[in-house]
């Protein structure tokens, strides 16, 4: 069972002090748990964070990264050999926040081949937005981000699939569970032999409705991930 903290653009270097709370509960809890912890910080404090959780067996992973392999002229942007070379194990690729920010699938199949070949596994974010639910094209929309995103991919024990509807994102609002096992079950049939996380408006409370929901693998965790009291709560509900 996957638990990976998306702090988006939070921390600084003095936040890296509520990690100790959550290393030390990971080392007495996982013991008789399948249990996968990665945090994905922002990049200024990836490598100082892999060098505080080297001990713990706690990953590290980036939030998203440049197409290309090699040094360039792009300023502003960070390759994949940069993140590893930083500490990082994993990438989040295809983030609803950076598709509308103009990302496309064949950008972010790029990305993910690119991520690969540098080293790193990939956190593979797909999802609709309310207006493509209303109009009930969420298959259709996830068809299209699974097929032109993983096109001419191999490495599926590099990837994991993050199912987040972009309308639940710091919404609050998560959907019906009877919804959600249907859409992993689709998302499992599309993308075979892939584990698939749920992600989008995931905390303490809803955590007791989500865990009934025996298809998914794991869960991308957003705000709630900032306060260790919180990110470890959400972990001991799942399993209690």
């Amino acid at each position: 069972m996957y638990f990976i903290a998306n702090w988006k653009m939070f921390g600084g270097l003095k936040s890296l002090n509520s990690l100790g709370k959550v290393a030390n509960f990971f080392q007495n809890f996982r013991r008789n748990k399948n249990l996968k912890i990665i945090y994905c910080p922002p990049t200024t404090l990836i490598n100082s964070m892999s060098k505080k959780l080297k001990k713990s067996k706690i990953e590290v992973g980036a939030q998203n990264c440049h197409e290309s392999e090699v040094y360039g002229a792009h300023t502003g942007s960070i390759n994949p050999r940069m993140l590893k070379d930083a500490g990082a194990s994993y990438v989040i690729i295809g983030h609803s926040e950076n598709r509308q920010r103009g990302e496309k699938n064949k950008l972010i199949n790029q990305k993910i081949k690119t991520a690969i070949k540098s080293g790193l596994k990939i956190i593979f974010c797909i999802g609709e937005t309310l207006s493509e639910k209303r109009k009930k094209k969420t298959k259709k929309i996830l068809d299209e981000q699974i097929r032109y995103g993983l096109n001419k991919i191999q490495n599926k024990n590099k990837i994991i699939i993050a199912y987040e509807p972009i309308w639940s994102i710091g919404s609050g609002l998560i959907p019906k569970p009877e919804d959600l096992f249907k859409t992993i079950d689709f998302i499992k049939k599309k993308a075979k032999n892939y584990k698939v996380l749920y992600g989008g408006s995931v905390n303490p409370k809803n955590i007791l409705k989500l865990r009934d929901i025996k298809n998914i693998d794991g869960y991308l965790i957003g705000g709630a991930s900032q306060d260790p009291k919180k990110f470890i709560d959400i972990i001991k509900k799942t399993y209690n």
